[in-house]
């Protein structure tokens, strides 16, 4: 089932060991688009780009840009905050 995102949302902290999650809605077609700012991109960055992306499409949401600040966070911290910006802008 596909799910509409209605409006730009957040979830997460600035703080060490997790992110800032910011979802907005795109035009149709425009994929999910991922600006990922993280400490250790050379490192981990595809990794976490595909599991921010498997996440939102497993969700159910195909056109969403995904705006992230990474501190450093696990991948069960990832994709909870990515979850909660997808619910938290989630069409009522």
């Amino acid at each position: 089932m596909t799910k509409i995102l209605a409006k730009s949302a957040k979830a997460g902290f600035e703080e060490k060991n997790d992110l800032v999650v910011e979802v907005s809605p795109l035009q149709n077609g425009s994929g999910v688009v991922i600006d990922l700012q993280s400490p250790v991109k050379n490192q981990y960055g595809r990794h976490i780009e595909a599991l921010i992306k498997d996440t939102v499409t497993a969700e159910g949401f195909f056109d969403v840009q995904v705006n992230v600040l990474d501190k450093g966070a696990w991948d069960y911290t990832i994709k909870a905050r990515t979850i909660a910006a997808l619910e938290r802008g989630m069409k009522q």
